[in-house]
This record gives C-alpha cells, structure tokens and sequence, in this order.
C-alpha cells in the first residue's frame, strides 16, 4: 500500500490509540494529546477545510511557532490531497508576499495576532487569500477581517460537514498516492527570490525511514520541536520521522521558555544548527568565570581530562583503566550535573547540521559524553544524504552515505547526489530544476567538497564561492570564504563574518561580535559599553578579535592551498547582521551579495588601506519602525604567516 501522511497517523491511531503523539506546553503545564485524539482533530480540520472550499492540489500556508493545532492543519491537509506550505514565523509581512503569489495560495493557518496582522497588512497585494484561520485567539476578540476565524470554529465547520458526509475523510486519504506532492518547502533565496522545492510523501517518508534506520530509532524517543517548521530540518525531525516512528514531539511554551522545556523533556533525540550548541556552551562557560575558584579548577581539571579521552571512549577506543576510573568520578562531579543543566542528560543521539561546527565546540560535547554527530543534506534531497555513524564522528566530516544514496564529484569537485528524496521539482519554475537535477537523476548540489580515505564526506564550501586570489603574493591560490568563516565562528567571541578576496591580491573580513559572550567579557574586566555599537568599538575588543583573527590565520597557514586566504585586513561591524535588513537569509545563511552591495564603502576602505571609515545605515527594528545606526569604523590590520611546506 502507498504510504502517505495521513495512512501513517491513521496506522499509530488503530495500533497505539493511548499513546501521546505531541505535547504542549501551556500556562507552564504540558498538555498531551494521544494519536487517537490527533486522529480526530485532523479529521475535524479536514472536513473544515472541504467545507471552506479546499480542494486537492491546493496550497495551504502555515505559519507559527511548533503548535500540535498547526502540525494537525499540515496533516488535514494532506487527507484531502491539498499541500502544506510552512513559512518562516520570524518573517516580515513583505517576505509572505512572493511566496503567496508563487504558490497561489487561497488558505493560511497561523498561530496568533502577529501572523494575522501580517496577512491582513499585505492582503491587498495577495487577492486570492480567502481564508486565515487562527489558533491562539488572544487580542484577536474584536477583529472582523473578511475570512477570517478561528481554528476551534473551523473544527465545528468540520464536524458539521462530516454529519453531511459521512465517511468522506477515509475516502479522501484512501485515494491518497505516495507520489502524491506532500509539501512544498520555499529556500532561503540567498541569492535572489525564493525557490518552492517540491516533495512528494514518497521523498520524505523513505529518507524519514532511512534516516530512523541508522540510527535504530523506536516510538520511544522523545524530541523537542523548537526550530522553525518551514526550515526542512526541523520538519523532517518533527514531522517526517515523528510519523515514519510514532515517538513523542513535544513542543515549548515560547522561544524564552525552551532551555528550561528543554530539561523538564530530557529529549532523547535531538537536532540544532552549530549556533544553538554555540549558545548553550557560551552560557556554560559564563556561569563559569563567575563561579568561585575552587569550583573554577575543579572544572577545569575535569575538562581537560574529558578533552584527553572523553572522545575516545565515545567512540569505543581503548582507554586506560587509571582514566576510565577518574573520567567516572569526573562524571558524577561534573560531566552528569552539565548534561542535566544543559538538558542533555538522556540523548541518545544528537545531530547537528547547516553549517559547519568547530571541532573544539564538537569535542565539548562529546567529551562529557553527548553522542553529537553531523549530518549533510539540504532542502532539495529531503535532509538525509550522509550521517555519521557511532563511534565514527569526527568535526571534518559529515558522515558517510546512507541507504539509497550515491554520491560521485564533478569535475569542478562538486557534489552531485543521486537519491531516492531527491526534490519533485522547483514549483512553476522548470529553468531552475533543469539547472541542478539532470535527467540522469543526479542532483547538483551547488557545495565543493571530497570523499576521504574512510569513505566520509568532507565539504569546502559553495562550489559558487569557491573563488581566487588575483595578483599579490598568493595569485592564483583558493579563496574559500565560508572556510574562513567558519573558523572564525569557532570562536565564542564571533557570532558572524563575511570573507572578501575573490579577485582581489589579499583576504579582508568583516566581524560580528557575540554581544552576551564579549558582553560578559568586558564586564568582567570592569569595562564599560552602552550597547552594541559601542562595544564593537572598543581599543579592548578589537584587540581580542585581532587574536581570534590571528589564530585562525596561523591554522591557515599550516594548508598550502588555503595559506593565501589568511586575513590581512578586517573591522568589526557597527550592527549585527540581521534577516529584517536583508543581510541573513530566515535560516541566517549570509547574504553575500547582499551584503557587499550594502557596505561598499567599506569594503573599499578595507582594501584601499585606510585607518578607519564612517558609515551610515537603515535598520529596521521589530515593530517594524525604520532607523539608522551610524559609526566611525576602525579598521586594523592582522599578522599572517608563512605557509607550512610539507615535506615530500
């Protein structure tokens, strides 16, 4: 039989009708809803919906923070062959209008007032949006927009509609087929609008199951869902693989609320992006420097031990018994109280993917016993291309190929993947699929990167960014920018950064200071700041970034190829990059382009060797209000070195 969606609910409803599917955190108390009662709100919303006019191949906008009432909407929709399409909840009201356009899109869901005054504010420009139904009725009494209601009266609209229609919704998911299109996930547009990637159920539920597979996940498991639905690695964690396994989604009161949702759940399996890790180990070791010194150097003693074999025993490597003895005591003292405060005390497996992650923040982690691993995949090939296995996780690698995947290189070293999750197709724009899907079924990926000795992926960066240095000392050699980047995020102090070189005789940066990591830095050393841009300009932290920027050009240098990307120039930006002022994509992917548009007049006093340059610019804040932010911007050089020969 086809499996879809909507079979796979039905299937944990007949064989499991008891057991919790998704929980919320409601006025600081976790309300549970079992499959059976998830069973009958989808049938409810479903018949809401064929009453509101929804028919099969129609598009369906959601967008909220993971609530188990929008999750039901996604999976209503699908019964009646009508498409899902989640949108970022952090997005501006002028972000919703091309993909409302692209999709000709007549129904939303969404969670609350902000999202509705968002459709409302652009509804004029979207004609065909007929309905908007809500889930949390709060400020929402005295509205009376045309089409809208709430999600509680779209159910008795349903459960009306089913008295005239019995057993309408059995047909409906019956008819249903697994090359049917599931959901439709827009790109993060870094370069231009946005793509609509299509995905059938049969994409999303065979590399769900692939990826439950490998790593031997049951109905137990338990996973917070906090990151934004209309991100494919959440959905496919949250919403895929919840269905393809029948575990338990749990989801936050608020984004304020999840690390301590996150320690009440203690999540088995859990996903988060480089940055979240980042957060959670920068707060870590906040609460550390302002701890008294015995416990001071009880951690610190503990974690140099961790460092030294914590990642050999996780990966079943032969430890000394002197070791394992004190690792253990390390483990009742330190390493088992900082799993729990971090929420970590009973994963299993822990996966981390979208950027790369530094390798002192990947042995952290599993140092004190976290089994944190990375994955490759994207949007187009439904997530799961290569994962790292146990006892194989390393920070250059982003595991090996799993069940059904093949990968090979093209001859400008890009990955192309063949794989049975590959996307349907870009929506309404055949120019595009062409470009990356040929009809040999191999996807290009667009990333440059190796397969290792032990068959693991290793990736450089965009095959696009991959560029030269012209003239100078280095002409000729590879510029890597996202390489270069993301050793500079290594660093606690470094939220972001923007590589220039391609082109150019030498490598310049732009830096985005961590506020809470140098924040606490300066504090700490009595130095006074009245907020970001002020900070950002210290003497005091310009010289702490310098030494970040410093040690990675040494790294740099120790690789021939990448010794000529060292960084000779670099400042510290007024504002931190922001997705509202068009610099970040939703998934806070730099907007290159963008961004070397915006700022011009630095990157121009970055290379013209001037000592400083003043800038002006808009920002618009999150109420929507416009403003400017304006600095005098230093500009300081860095120390390079000399490349490392190796020997022959």
């Amino acid at each position: 039989m086809d499996q879809t969606f909507p079979r796979l609910l039905l299937d944990h409803a007949r064989q499991r009708p008891h057991a919790p599917a998704l929980r919320e955190k409601e006025l600081g108390i976790w309300q549970t809803l079992s499959w059976s009662a998830l069973a009958a709100l989808v049938r409810d919303l479903a018949h809401g919906f064929a009453a509101a006019g929804m028919t099969r191949g129609q598009h369906l906008v959601v967008i909220g923070e993971n609530r188990p009432r929008l999750y039901a909407a996604m999976l209503a929709a699908q019964s009646l062959g009508a498409i899902p399409v989640p949108l970022y909840q952090d997005a501006v009201a002028a972000e919703f209008v091309y993909p409302l356009h692209n999709a000709e899109v007549a129904f939303a869901v969404v969670e609350d007032q902000e999202q509705v005054d968002k459709l409302l504010e652009i509804r004029d420009q979207c004609p065909a949006l007929r309905r908007v139904w809500f889930d949390d009725p709060r400020g929402l009494r005295h509205y009376a927009a045309d089409g809208l209601a709430s999600i509680d009266g779209l159910c008795d609209d349903g459960r009306a509609h089913a008295m005239r229609h019995p057993g309408w919704f059995e047909r409906e998911v019956e008819a249903g087929r697994a090359e049917d299109v599931a959901a439709m996930f827009f790109t993060s547009g870094t370069t231009g609008h946005p793509k609509g990637v299509v995905h059938t159920h049969a994409t999303l539920i065979d590399r769900a199951q692939a990826g439950a597979r490998f790593d031997r996940l049951t109905h137990d498991e338990e996973v917070l869902a906090y990151l934004p639905c209309a991100w494919i690695g959440q959905n496919i964690f949250s919403y895929a693989q919840w269905l393809a396994c029948g575990y338990v989604v749990n989801c936050p009161e608020s984004a304020s609320t999840v690390s301590i949702d996150l320690k009440e759940i203690g999540p088995t399996y859990y996903f988060a992006p480089p940055r979240v890790f980042e957060g959670l180990l920068t707060s870590v070791m906040i609460r550390m420097e302002d701890a008294g010194a015995p416990k001071r150097w009880l951690f610190a003693r503990c974690m140099a031990l961790a460092h030294r074999v914590g990642p050999s025993l996780m990966d079943g490597k032969p430890v000394g018994a002197w070791d394992r003895f004190k690792y253990r005591l390390g483990d009742l003292a330190i390493y088992g109280p900082l799993r729990n405060a971090l929420g970590f005390s009973r994963v299993r497996v822990a996966y981390t993917a979208g950027e790369a992650i530094g390798p002192d923040l990947f042995s952290f982690y599993r140092s004190i016993g976290i089994n944190l691993k990375q994955l490759y995949g994207s949007t187009e090939t439904a997530v799961f291309v290569c994962l790292q296995p146990d006892h194989e996780a390393r920070a250059d690698t982003v595991g090996v190929p799993i069940d059904g995947v093949e990968i090979r290189l093209a001859d400008n070293g890009e990955i192309l993947v063949r794989s049975p999750g590959l996307l349907k197709g870009y929506y309404k724009n055949p120019d595009a699929t062409a470009e990356v899907l040929g009809a040999d079924g191999w996807y290009r990926t667009g990333d440059a990167g190796f397969l290792d000795a032990g068959g693991h992926l290793k990736i450089i960066d965009r095959a696009k960014d991959v560029g030269r240095l012209s003239g100078g000392a280095h002409d000729g050699a590879m510029f890597a920018p996202k390489y270069v980047e993301n050793k500079l995020k290594f660093f606690a102090f470094v939220k972001e950064a923007v590589a220039f070189g391609d082109g150019r005789d030498r490598v310049c940066a732009f830096i985005n200071i961590d506020f809470e990591a140098v924040g606490n830095w300066a504090e700490r050393r009595n130095l006074a700041y009245a907020g970001y841009t002020d900070l950002a300009g210290k003497p005091e932290v310009y010289a702490l970034i310098r030494d970040c920027v410093e040690k990675v050009n040494a790294d740099l240098a120790q690789d021939e190829r990448l010794a000529g990307s060292q960084i000779t120039r670099f400042l510290v930006l007024h504002k931190e990059l922001d997705a509202d002022d068009g610099e970040l994509t939703r998934t806070r992917k730099v907007r290159r382009g963008a961004i070397a548009d915006k700022y011009r007049v630095l990157i121009d006093a970055l290379y013209d060797g001037k000592p400083s340059q003043f800038i002006e610019t808009a920002v618009r804040f999150e109420d929507g209000r416009t403003g400017k932010v304006a600095a005098d911007l230093r500009i300081e050089e860095a120390r390079t070195f000399s490349p490392t020969r190796r020997a022959a």
